[in-house]
């Protein structure tokens, strides 16, 4: 167990953050009044912070000292320094934007935050690039609609998603479907001034719907919302099991221009791991099914430090994937999310996860360039693998707009279905209106969802 010892407990959370990277899997503490000491337990004696200077001053001051503690400690040097956070391109964009260079921007990072160079650079590359895209959008009055499916083939090993069994909710579909509707026909009378820039239909998976209940929310979509207007109208389709030439057809006939097919590992052994119902060959075939349908923008998710996967299995997986030549790829490393299976059973599971993912994420990277891809967003997770981050790489044209928007958070998101967060620029910190995850809670309490929906936009000052 590692003991945080502090005099200030506001800082708990950062201390706590940063000590996680260093001691994966460890119980962090904070130590109580009572406390007798355990030869066993890690203690760690935080710095008190100066009364004269500013809460972030501090803040920054306590992890430098925290971090170079803990690095001589473990031995570890950790890629993102004293970085804990989720969005450290957004970090790194504020230092641009307000008109430092390149190179003094990656001075800062080493100096302030202890960021490798390899990573700044990276960082750096990634908010420029953001940066021009971010152009296609607009930032004043327009919005992103996000709409979740909260349903599954299966649920995955590491997952934490809003996503439940199909099969087990089968009888429950059908009415999720009709309540969804009602979401979008009201919230798109609701915000018709507003311009529409994206779509994304996530979840869950959406494709694990039948042909028919896409069509009908398909439709409720093009009735209420500019969806011809829209400059990007993605759908995961992350489960190549659930892909069928019916569903893709229902998807292009109403203007879906890009798909995720997800097969997250090529090795037949690590799916049955995870928990996923299909094999790298149900991966070929989906692919193939949607080249044959049409679609010219398919990225793909793949993730490093499975459970039991060495370097030799990832450069299989790479292997496999240059030859499905998708147009952008999603390279995650493994997380350990609070709510998922993986996270429940960590002890079956601590000895074989994790295990190479830098090494992995250097192999993805080099697919990347034999692809002609260029990262173009990225983001971090709390207990994720080597203290590494997730990276979206695309090719020329095909970097996805929504992904940039919702993750450095430059546009209103307006999210509709079960688990679907609103996210709300308000000047400071971004508001979140969100509705339930349980699709049945969804169900039976649609006419309150959008009235509070409706009140919590006002509310903001955004319409």
């Amino acid at each position: 167990m590692v003991i945080i010892d502090l005099s200030d407990k506001s800082f708990f959370y950062d201390v706590m953050s940063l000590a996680g990277e260093f001691y994966p899997g460890e119980t962090i503490r904070e130590k109580p009044e009572d406390y007798v000491e355990n030869e066993k337990d890690i203690i760690i004696k935080v710095p008190s912070p100066d009364e004269k200077a500013k809460r972030l001053e501090n803040k920054n001051v306590i992890k430098r000292a925290l971090y170079r503690d803990l690095s001589e400690r473990t031995g570890k040097i950790l890629p993102w320094g004293t970085l804990s956070g989720i969005r450290p391109v957004k970090l790194i964009t504020s230092y641009l934007e307000n008109g430092l260079s390149p190179e003094d921007t990656k001075k800062v990072l080493f100096d302030e935050y202890y960021i490798s160079q390899e990573k700044a650079e990276k960082g750096i590359s990634i908010a420029i690039s953001e940066s021009k895209l971010l152009k296609q959008a607009d930032l004043k009055k327009g919005y992103s609609l996000y709409i979740g499916i909260p349903f599954c083939p299966s649920v995955c090993l590491y997952c934490s998603f809003s996503s439940y069994p199909v099969k087990r909710y089968s009888g429950v579909t059908k009415y999720y479907v009709t309540a969804l509707k009602k979401e979008i026909e009201e919230m798109g009378l609701f915000l018709k001034d507003h311009p529409l820039d994206t779509i994304y239909i996530g979840g869950g998976t959406p494709t694990s719907l039948s042909g028919s209940e896409l069509d009908e929310i398909l439709c409720a979509l093009s009735k209420s919302f500019p969806v011809s207007n829209v400059k990007e109208f993605t759908v995961e389709a992350g489960r190549p099991d659930s892909v069928t030439k019916e569903k893709l057809s229902v998807l292009k006939d109403h203007g879906v221009t890009r798909i995720s097919i997800n097969p997250q590992t090529m090795n037949d052994k690590t799916l049955k791991v995870i928990g996923r119902a299909h094999t790298a060959d149900t991966v070929r075939s989906a692919f193939s099914l949607a080249r044959d349908s049409g679609f010219s923008n398919i990225n793909c998710d793949i993730i490093a430090g499975l459970p039991g996967e060495d370097t030799d299995d990832y450069h299989y997986t790479a292997s496999e994937i240059k030859k499905l030549s998708p147009e952008s790829l999603t390279v995650h490393s493994l997380a350990r999310k609070r709510a998922s299976r993986l996270t429940e059973e960590w002890e079956a599971f601590a000895d074989s996860s994790f295990k190479g993912a830098e090494s992995a994420l250097s192999i993805f990277e080099t697919l990347s360039k034999e692809l002609s891809m260029e990262p173009y967003y990225l983001y971090r997770q709390k207990n994720i693998a080597g203290n590494l981050e997730n990276t979206g790489y695309a090719v020329e044209g095909y970097s996805s707009l929504y992904n940039v928007l919702i993750m450095e958070e430059k546009q209103p998101i307006i999210a509709l279905g079960a688990g679907g967060v609103s996210k709300l620029l308000t000047g400071g910190k971004p508001a979140r209106l969100p509705n339930p995850k349980d699709p049945l809670l969804y169900i039976e309490g649609i006419e309150d969802i959008i009235r509070k929906k409706k009140e919590g936009l006002v509310s903001t000052g955004w319409l």
